[in-house]
């Protein structure tokens, strides 16, 4: 099977970069070919690059948000980074239920997140 969605190691960590108009099935496969990855790698973290979407609706939302809540379940953390204007305004607009996501602007920022809280772990 050809991989959908260009998930990369980064230390201990994973981005996803999730790009294009996602389809229904499609991101369903996501979901099922990241949660596999997260468990395969034993990742600490993974960062979800939404920036390469160019639609986003309802379902494409729910989706996301349960693989952020899929994620957590396998015991690592997660955040969404790229999230453009636009998608901010339909997510809102929606009404989808976001508030256990962590976003960050950029993936710098998103990583420096993960790192953060792993921090707060140990101490």
């Amino acid at each position: 099977m050809p991989e959908l969605v260009p998930i990369m190691r980064m230390g201990g960590n994973l981005l996803v970069m999730l790009q294009g108009d996602l389809e229904d099935a499609t991101i369903e496969e996501i979901e099922r070919e990241v949660t596999r990855e997260v468990a395969r790698t034993s990742a600490r973290g993974v960062l979800i690059d939404v920036s390469g979407l160019s639609v986003v609706d309802s379902f494409v939302a729910r989706i996301i948000s349960r693989i952020v809540a899929m994620i957590r379940l396998l015991g690592a953390d997660a955040t969404i980074v790229g999230v453009q204007p636009a998608v901010a305004i339909t997510l809102v607009e929606l009404g989808v239920p976001l508030r256990h996501v962590d976003t960050a602007l950029t993936a710098e920022q998103g990583m420096a997140r993960l790192r953060g809280r792993r921090d707060e772990y140990v101490h």
